[in-house]
């Protein structure tokens, strides 16, 4: 079965903004499956566009910043 965005469930999201972009917490649900934890990373493009990037390592700073999102979207699963 391929993927169907309009099954896709936003349940909750907040981002954690720094100088060099944000980092995006939600929780989704796919056609009323389990919840499921994403975390992404936005960084401004050449033309000031957002644009996505591989989350890789975090620093020390970016992990102290998005833990209270964290716990936040573990409440709503």
């Amino acid at each position: 079965m391929p993927y169907d965005a309009s099954l896709d469930e936003q349940l909750f999201s907040k981002a954690w903004d720094s100088d060099s972009g944000k980092i995006i917490v939600s929780v989704y649900s796919y056609n009323n499956g389990a919840k499921k934890l994403q975390i992404t990373r936005e960084i401004q493009g050449r033309e000031g566009q957002p644009s996505f990037a591989k989350l890789g390592r975090l620093t020390k700073a970016e992990a102290e910043g998005i833990l209270p999102l964290i716990q936040e979207a573990l409440q709503n699963m």
